[in-house]
């Protein structure tokens, strides 16, 4: 048995469930729609180019979480879940999972998006371990604050490392799969490193440094 850990968006999703829900935020009337779109495509566009200020963006990403309660923030996440996130779900990603839990592996979804968007999406996936960034919560209320280190970048291998401590877990025989050059950091720390459906970036370095090129579309 070994950790299998799978990032998420553009992974096992064909959308980025962060940017995904910006675009629902606004289709819903609930941020400004002009600022809030434009932010939204720049701050992806950053993701994409490498240059991306986590604390920048997360800064617009969870002011509306603070902005709205609980109850409707449920509301709007079943809504989207059905709208933008079942669509995406890869088929080939659902089976990859199920490959490695029949193999009993220990299967950990890694991402950059914050937990109350990507929790009801581990749990649609079967995927009882999530490793993502984690809003600030306030006598039951979100501060639109960042609480600990984003899982970016090398935010991902430090938040990883903790978490492989506190399940008295290492990293020996561990599979990563991502597609993004952002993960380069992490992937070259795994025994079996897979560059998923890579962005080109990550094309070039997985084929520089033969590791595997797995396509879930």
């Amino acid at each position: 048995m070994s950790l299998a850990i799978f990032d998420l968006d553009n992974t096992l999703l064909a959308t980025d469930s962060d940017h995904a829900w910006g675009e629902f935020l606004v289709e819903q009337g609930a941020v400004d729609p002009v600022h809030y779109r434009e932010m939204n495509e720049r701050f992806h566009q950053q993701y994409r180019d490498g240059t991306l200020d986590i604390h920048d963006y997360l800064a617009l990403a969870l002011k509306p979480l603070m902005e709205n309660s609980p109850e409707q923030l449920a509301a709007w996440h079943q809504q989207f879940m059905i709208s933008k996130i079942e669509p995406n779900i890869l088929v080939k990603g659902e089976e990859l999972l199920a490959e490695h839990r029949a193999q009993g592996d220990t299967l950990l979804i890694i991402t950059a998006t914050n937990r109350f968007i990507t929790a009801p999406i581990a749990q649609r996936l079967g995927v009882d371990n999530l490793i993502a960034v984690e809003p600030e919560i306030i006598d039951d209320r979100y501060t639109g604050r960042v609480s600990g280190t984003p899982s970016f970048q090398a935010g991902k291998i430090l938040r990883l490392e903790e978490w492989l401590v506190g399940q008295s877990a290492t990293l020996d025989d561990a599979w990563f799969y991502s597609d993004s050059h952002n993960d380069i950091p992490l992937l070259e720390k795994i025994d079996n490193p897979v560059a998923v459906d890579p962005d080109e970036r990550l094309r070039e370095v997985a084929l520089q440094r033969g590791w595997r090129i797995l396509s879930l579309r």
